[in-house]
């Protein structure tokens, strides 16, 4: 696959024209995906949220399984397909099973959030964009009506996500609705342009944002005192969200294990730093406060760092083309953006599909306040949401017309897989040598010790595990594992504001197994190209390691390392 050339057939074989025919209806049901993929012909639309719109989703998934259960792939670059395909659906039949899409609720990734987070990629250069959005914004009542009817289902069911999350996400929506925070949907309609189309979008903004106010109501009256207390989800909800999310079965244990090895690793490799910076003190928060106050390494101002982030970016795509990577002209053009929210979240959008209505896109929703910036930290950041990181990973995918289906370009996303490329990345930026600042290092040590204190706390009080009675910070030695102590652990290894660690513990809590997968992604990420080094020997080459390897698409990592083996 190395040395494909992109052209302009697309694979036609049996199972890419079921995946195909797959995506085309799995668009159709869910106009949000077809918006955030750049299919612009479903942007007047929303999905519906009520049991009876779950239930076309689940029949759709079964039959493009029994589908591809009958198709015999007749090449290996079919088999990938396939290995891919019948590898996402089934497990997202599981997890419909399961109720998970259904009910779960946390102020991260669930429907309220998609529905307000779709506004910031529809288009808005023209009168009739600005009608399209008007359109949909008056039917927000309506799918979340729907969706209340689906969260009463499963309440019904005993399915109720515990009552941190209820509260959360009610707390997440008073932030967009201006009763706790700025007013997304008021400053969203005075970005309409001042003709005959802007009273209807005022109009259906406060429409949407009575919608959203009331939903938010709901929550807290309704559902919270149906909700759970208890955080915990267990052990067979966590191996089916871990599955999900890495595309591969691992043991829980083990890397519960070897999450506390590999914090302990990248403390000591920051605490050396931080000697040579604090003249032989190896206090790592001392370091992060000199750093903090160098005037060299600050920012002031939103625009001025996006545009240093910008900056960053280009230079990268710059000099990683045609040296380490292979880096289509067509892809070269990343967008850094200041979000319309202030949530404090950080996150890239992929380009539209024919790479040119919407680029790729790195978003910082800068939390209300924050107007100084410390870059040392953040280095590493622009390489894992840009070059080498998703944009890179995304944005070759889609272009690859010649080696994928359209499903796998546009549809197919596993968390292991792209979070674990975007931290692979950030180290390999250290193997290549754009870390050599040692504040830049220690950013990006940091952000490697912050996912790895995720892997032991998320599985840790998920599973309510036993704190190890050797473990090398001698910390808290067999105890289980509560909120309260996940919290204390993040305080003592995380170099963060409190209120945004509080919103990371909630994560973690209501996101069971997603927050591992970028350190354990990672993880495999090595694992894969070490055993690639290995069966190659003196013929190994990293490029293209690199090539074969984003060539495969984003695919589960179990897929991806049988695949690998075959090159």
């Amino acid at each position: 696959m190395t040395d494909a050339v992109p052209d302009s057939r697309t694979p036609d074989s049996p199972i890419d024209r079921l995946a195909e025919r797959h995506l085309e209806q799995e668009i159709v049901l869910d106009p949000l995906l077809a918006t955030e993929l750049g299919v612009t012909d479903h942007d007047h639309e929303l999905p519906d949220f009520t049991p009876a719109g779950f239930g076309a989703r689940i029949e759709l998934t079964r039959g493009s399984l029994a589908g591809a259960a009958s198709i015999e792939p007749g090449s290996p670059r079919e088999e990938v397909a396939k290995d891919a395909f019948v590898e996402r659906l089934g497990l997202e039949l599981e997890r419909y099973q399961a109720g998970v899409p259904q009910h779960q609720l946390n102020s991260i990734a669930s429907v309220p959030v998609a529905l307000r987070q779709v506004f910031d990629l529809m288009p808005t250069a023209t009168s009739h964009d600005w009608e399209i959005v008007a359109i949909r914004l008056n039917q927000i009542g309506t799918a979340l009506d729907g969706y209340r009817d689906t969260l009463l289902e499963q309440a019904d069911q005993g399915r109720v996500s515990a009552v941190r999350q209820v509260t959360g996400l009610a707390e997440r929506i008073a932030s967009w609705t201006g009763a706790e925070g700025d007013d997304f949907f008021g400053g969203l309609a005075a970005q309409a342009p001042d003709d005959a189309v802007k009273p209807a979008v005022e109009a259906a903004a406060a429409a949407a944002r009575k919608a959203f106010d009331q939903f938010g109501a709901w929550l807290t009256s309704d559902l919270a005192p149906r909700a759970p207390e208890r955080d915990a989800c267990g052990r067979e909800v966590y191996e089916l969200a871990s599955r999900s999310f890495l595309g591969a079965k691992v043991d829980l244990e083990e890397t519960y294990a070897w999450g506390w090895q590999e914090l302990a690793r990248i403390e000591n490799a920051m605490q050396e730093i931080a000697a040579g910076l604090n003249g032989g003190d190896r206090s790592i928060e001392a370091a992060a406060a000199l750093l903090d106050n160098d005037p060299a390494r600050t920012i002031q101002g939103k625009e001025a760092f996006r545009d240093w982030m910008q900056q960053l970016s280009d230079t990268a795509v710059t000099e990683l083309a045609g040296t380490h990577f292979d880096i289509p002209d067509e892809i070269r053009r990343l967008e850094c953006m200041i979000a319309p929210t202030s949530d404090g979240s950080i996150y890239y959008t992929q380009p539209s599909e024919d790479l040119t209505t919407r680029p790729g896109r790195m978003w910082w929703a800068v939390p209300n306040g924050v107007d100084k910036f410390a870059t040392w930290r953040e280095v590493t950041t622009v390489y894992h949401e840009g070059v080498p990181g998703h944009h890179l990973q995304c944005a070759q995918t889609m272009l690859r017309t010649d080696l994928l289906n359209r499903w796998q370009r546009l549809a197919c996303w596993v968390s292991g897989h792209g979070e674990g490329w975007a931290l692979y990345a950030e180290r390999l930026m250290e193997e290549l040598g754009y870390l050599e600042d040692p504040g830049a290092r220690l950013g990006m040590l940091d952000a490697q010790g912050f996912r790895a204190a995720r892997v032991i706390v998320d599985i840790g009080m998920h599973l309510e595990l036993e704190v190890p009675r050797d473990n090398p910070f001698g910390w808290r030695p067999g105890e289980r594992w509560t909120a309260d102590l996940g919290f204390e652990f993040l305080r003592a290894h995380c170099r963060m504001e409190t209120e945004f660690l509080q919103a990371e513990l909630s994560r973690y809590l209501g996101w069971p197994g997603q927050a591992p997968a970028y350190k354990v992604g990672e993880r495999i990420w090595l694992q894969a190209r070490e055993e690639a080094r290995q069966r190659k020997g003196s013929a190994f080459d990293l490029r293209a390691f690199h090539s074969d390897a984003l060539n495969l698409g984003s695919i589960g990592l179990d897929p991806l390392r049988r695949a690998m083996a075959k090159l």
